[in-house]
């Protein structure tokens, strides 16, 4: 685990870093892809970040470092599955990802699930690798549209068996 890392639900105070640091990381983790290159793509991500946390239905989870948020995750639409995974681009590589995704993965096991979902874009190797890391496999490729951003996304979808 990481030294001063503590997980906590999200509060209302946490709104903005949240957005912040959402958006950070949908930034570095999308260099160099084309279809991210879009003036109006890039403001409906920044625009869905930070109206999300006031808008978030399902449990919203924070890791802070000495006091700074350093990333959080969501499980949205499904108890079973991780909706969202996003670390502060300083923190990345430093087990922040790791740490959210034990924190999940307990409160999915503990709630009776067998199976525990995520899925990112299918050229998020940095992603991919920490999910694969921490026991998800994949178990599905192709094409969806992305509500938010309007566009379609090469996506993977994984899975972990729990216990």
């Amino acid at each position: 685990m990481v030294s001063g890392l503590t997980i906590r639900k999200m509060t209302v105070a946490d709104h903005q870093m949240v957005g912040d640091v959402g958006f950070a990381a949908w930034l570095s983790s999308s260099q160099g892809e084309a279809e991210f290159g879009d003036r109006d793509v890039v403001e409906a991500a920044r625009k869905a970040f930070l109206d999300y946390p006031a808008s978030a239905k399902g449990h919203v989870a924070v890791a802070e470092i000495a006091g700074r948020l350093a990333g959080w995750g969501a499980c949205e639409d499904a108890p079973d599955y991780i909706s969202d995974l996003w670390i502060d681009p300083a923190y990345q590589g430093r087990g922040v990802g790791s740490a959210l995704l034990r924190h999940f993965l307990t409160r999915i096991a503990t709630a009776g699930f067998k199976v525990a979902k995520i899925d990112t874009r299918a050229t998020n190797a940095g992603a991919i690798r920490l999910y694969e890391r921490n026991g998800f496999s994949i178990v599905w490729r192709g094409v969806e549209r992305d509500l938010s951003l309007g566009i379609d996304l090469d996506k993977v979808k994984l899975e972990k068996h729990l216990g």
